[in-house]
C-alpha cells in the first residue's frame, strides 16, 4: 500500500498512479442487496432467468453499485495520511463503459489527477478505473473528489 503523508507528498504525487487494489468478486447476493436498498429492481440486475436471455447473458451489477464499491476497491492501494479527516466531496466525472456481469472479479486502479490547497487543507481528485478481469474495457471510470482536512 502506498502511503502519502501531508500536503507536500500528495502534491509531489500529482499525475502518478497511486496504486492498484485487490480483486473483488461480484455475487448475485450483493447485487440483490443493492437493489433492495436502492429500490432498483430492474430485471437486468435481479432476474437471473430473464437476464440470461438478455444482451449480456447474465445479470449485471448496477453502475451505482460499482461506483459505491470504489472506496473498498482502493482501500489497500493507497492512503492519504497526516490530516484530521478525509471527507467525500463528490465526483467530477463518472462513466460506465462496460457491464460487469455477475461472477466477474473487479479491482480499481487509482491515479492522482488534481491537487488544490484550500483554506482547510487539500482537495484531491483521484481517477479510479474499475478493471474487469478478462476484459480490456473498464466497468467504471470515476473521478472522486476528497477534502483532506488539516
Amino acid at each position: 500500500m502506498r502511503q502519502l503523508t501531508g500536503v507536500s507528498e500528495i502534491k509531489a504525487a500529482l499525475g502518478e498512479e497511486l496504486g492498484l487494489g485487490s480483486w473483488h468478486d461480484i455475487h448475485q447476493l450483493e447485487i440483490d442487496a443493492f437493489a433492495a436498498v436502492t429500490h432498483d429492481h430492474q430485471w437486468i440486475h435481479v432476474d437471473e432467468k430473464e437476464a440470461a436471455a438478455g444482451p449480456y447473458g447474465s445479470t449485471i451489477a448496477h453502475g451505482y453499485l460499482t461506483l459505491s464499491l470504489i472506496p473498498l476497491l482502493v482501500s489497500d492501494a493507497y492512503v492519504f495520511s497526516g490530516f484530521t479527516m478525509k471527507v467525500n466531496y463528490g465526483l467530477e466525472r463518472v462513466r460506465f463503459p462496460a457491464p460487469i456481469r455477475v461472477g466477474c472479479r473487479i479491482r480499481a486502479r487509482a491515479a492522482l489527477t488534481s491537487v488544490e490547497v484550500t483554506p482547510g487543507g487539500l482537495r484531491a481528485i483521484v481517477r479510479n478505473t474499475v478493471e474487469v478481469e478478462g476484459f480490456s474495457t473498464p466497468g467504471c471510470v470515476a473521478d472522486t473528489v476528497s477534502l483532506l482536512i488539516s
